[in-house]
């Protein structure tokens, strides 16, 4: 009897031991995705404040405009954010943020700055090396590698309701959330058929992988740290309560 009341009492200070361990680390790995959203939240404010367009730039004032609205949805998500992973979606936004203004400041004719780290799906959608057009329900979609007041809208590369959608200027942000009406997702889709696939089957997309495996945005595990740092400790990185951003474009 004494021997069983002995493990017992041996167990139930071992559970207790794991259970306290397991809250501390649990604590630690939330402050430490807090700091980290701050940090790229900071970070994105520094470099989108200190940069102004030139007015007769129009990509280039739109690319930090875009930046501007990661800032502020970063800092929403931020406040409202309780646990590891809203932090990190946080962190994810801000680090679309850090693409617009790496974008802004190529248009610019300025040194890009650090890489930026990948976002999901990034790494396999690839970037536009020609120009691209096609015309869907009476619209004319265009994408080019270069930015010009028609193609001014930016997409740093990701995912649009499961099909990939190479980095590159655009003359619309078809993509966006706000912009999808109800059949939003049919005109994506179209626009991808008559656009994008021929991009990619016609080596139109330079880094991509897209029919060799699928989803070419399908990266799934996320593509953080793979420029600059990892997501823990570098210049790293959904739905985020409903908005638009927290992966903002990506993949809606």
């Amino acid at each position: 009897m004494e021997l069983w009341l002995t493990l017992l009492v041996v167990a139930i200070v071992v559970i207790a031991f794991v259970v306290r361990s397991n809250k501390k680390r649990a604590e630690l790995e939330l402050d430490d995705a807090q700091a980290e959203a701050r940090r790229l939240h900071e970070r994105l404010g520094g470099q989108t404040m200190n940069l102004v367009a030139p007015g007769d730039n129009i990509p280039a004032g739109q690319a930090l405009a875009d930046a501007g609205e990661r800032y502020t949805a970063t800092g929403s998500q931020i406040e409202q954010a309780a646990t590891i992973n809203q932090y990190r979606l946080a962190a994810e936004t801000a680090i679309e943020g850090l693409h617009y203004v790496r974008a802004a400041r190529t248009a610019m004719d300025l040194d890009p700055g650090p890489e930026v780290p990948r976002l999901r799906g990034q790494r396999r959608t690839g970037a536009l090396t020609e120009p691209v057009s096609a015309e869907v329900e009476g619209r004319r979609y265009t994408g080019s590698p270069n930015p010009s007041d028609d193609n001014r809208h930016y997409y740093p590369g990701g995912t649009v309701d499961g099909r990939p959608v190479p980095s590159g200027w655009y003359n619309t942000p078809w993509w966006q959330p706000a912009l999808a009406s109800a059949g939003g997702v049919f005109v994506g889709m179209m626009v991808f058929n008559a656009m994008l696939a021929p991009a990619y089957a016609g080596g139109m997309v330079e880094g991509g992988d897209y029919g060799s495996g699928g989803d070419a945005g399908g990266d799934a595990g996320g593509d953080y740290g793979d420029s600059g740092g990892d997501f823990g400790g570098g210049d790293s990185g959904g739905d985020f309560g409903g908005g638009d951003f927290g992966g903002g474009d990506f993949g809606f």
